[in-house]
């Protein structure tokens, strides 16, 4: 899938969401930032409003986005690609047995 932007449609940054939630099992920073990239949009202004209906003609889907959800999720994922996608943060040399 092509990286999400100011085009992706609502069906395109749900399926990316749903695509890349199982980011921590997998162990995969890629979908960590594409999970990141969704949450961002299922929370910017154009995608928020708290209850969308999407479809037309009697086939419209209805949801209602739990939005404090969604940014604890992208915190969570933010938090995980800090710890993990770095090669687990910082690491500290020990010199205890060092000799000249």
């Amino acid at each position: 899938m092509a990286t999400l932007d100011s085009t992706s449609t609502w069906a395109e940054v749900v399926a990316a969401y749903a695509d890349n939630v199982g980011y921590d099992e997998d162990n995969s920073a890629t979908k960590a930032r594409a999970f990141v990239t969704a949450c961002r949009l299922l929370l910017s202004p154009a995608m928020s409003s708290k209850r969308t209906v999407h479809g037309g003609r009697g086939g419209g889907e209805e949801l209602e986005l739990d939005l404090a959800e969604i940014r604890r999720q992208l915190e969570a994922a933010q938090n995980w690609i800090t710890g993990n996608a770095s090669g687990g943060g910082v690491r500290h040399l020990s010199v205890e047995e060092f000799r000249t």
